[in-house]
């Protein structure tokens, strides 16, 4: 039995439709990513999750039990804002035993839990300070302190990064995960950022317009992306538009603006056929550039204009009239040059057939 479960949930905002028959199953103790971009349904679904707002259809279940219509006070759900929602009068002990102290548990058993909760996160050395003392990372550890201190059954995040520097985002996406791993916890986490849900999620559903585009694991989500839609806002992606020709053996051969390419059928259940209008999806990391010709998938061409990041760098590469995005770590080629080197090669299984 999953841990939470939607079931043909609905939810229309006058003429808007914000979720469109959306079903998915979040198993216990998963760290599930809502992704995509502004105003495709994710929050909206969060927030559905949370009581705050009821479907227009469909329904929400948590342990098999329908919770569709419950309170957001009896659903023990923990929530996480994106700008942390702290008082500024309390101190942090106080911030996180505030919501222990509303279920009038206790005074021993809220200490107890309180002292759990700050070391859970590391915070127990900032017990009484105020929130205005804290840094952004530290602040959104304690409204990760609060969430835990009532014990939820799941736990809600609402883009809780948003507000913290590069580096800050780096060591809480960690930080977070082995809080919520940690605990068991049960955790729907909602951002746009893409390298959130590739560096900490269980498993990622990908939101465009309302509907879920595609659910799997990030090693799914990146390599075998079912959609355009997909294989462009998880990361950069090269598209080609062919002509489905042949099967041939594992692969299929299509014909394209340069030349036949060899490229694997992505995970989209339905059949391939010879005539088929297709995109090619070639990630730029996945093509090497070389000076000798390889037999297959390999585009004359030249270097028309690079950026150079240190570790990395990311190259235009032109061939027939069509610019290739390539990107190479410990990057050996610093200078535009038509001449060295001149192919651009890319394997099979690194170029992924999509119907849509």
């Amino acid at each position: 039995m999953s841990e939470i479960s939607v079931e043909h949930v609905t939810k229309r905002f006058g003429t808007v439709v914000a979720l469109d028959d959306i079903n998915l199953n979040i198993e216990h103790g998963e760290l599930f990513f809502l992704l995509g971009p502004s105003g495709c349904g994710k929050t909206t679904l969060l927030r559905v999750l949370a009581g705050f707002y009821t479907p227009d259809g469909g329904r929400v279940l948590n342990a098999g039990k329908d919770i569709t219509l419950k309170p957001t006070h009896k659903r023990q759900a923990g929530m996480v804002f994106q700008n942390y929602a702290l008082w500024p009068h309390m101190t942090v002990a106080e911030n996180v035993a505030f919501g222990l102290q509303q279920k009038k548990l206790p005074r021993q058993l809220v200490e107890e839990r309180l002292i759990a909760a700050l070391g859970s996160v590391r915070m127990e050395q900032y017990a009484d300070r105020k929130p205005n003392e804290l840094s952004g990372g530290q602040q959104q550890r304690v409204a990760l302190a609060r969430a835990l201190a009532v014990r939820p059954r799941y736990l809600l995040l609402d883009e809780p990064l948003s507000n913290l520097d590069a580096q800050l985002r780096n060591e809480m996406r960690v930080e977070i995960r082995r809080v919520c791993k940690e605990n068991q916890l049960t955790t729907v986490y909602v951002t746009h950022d893409q390298k959130e849900g590739l560096s900490i999620a269980d498993r990622i559903a990908v939101f465009s317009r309302g509907r879920v585009e595609q659910v799997g694991t990030p090693i799914d989500i990146y390599k075998r992306p079912t959609s355009r839609f997909v294989a462009h806002f998880i990361g950069e992606s090269n598209f080609l538009e062919g002509t489905v020709l042949a099967e041939n053996g594992p692969f299929w051969s299509v014909g394209t603006s340069l030349g036949t390419i060899l490229g694997s059928q992505s995970d989209d259940p339905t059949p391939l056929h010879s005539g088929d209008h297709v995109f090619l999806s070639i990630r730029p990391e996945a093509i090497r550039l070389r000076s000798e010709y390889i037999d297959r998938n390999a585009f004359e061409g030249g270097l028309v204009g690079i950026n150079y990041f240190g570790e990395v760098a990311h190259y235009d590469f032109l061939s027939n009239g069509v610019s290739l995005k390539v990107s190479e770590l410990n990057p050996r080629h610093l200078e535009v040059s038509n001449t060295d080197p001149n192919i651009a090669n890319v394997r099979p299984e690194d170029v992924l057939i999509l119907l849509r």
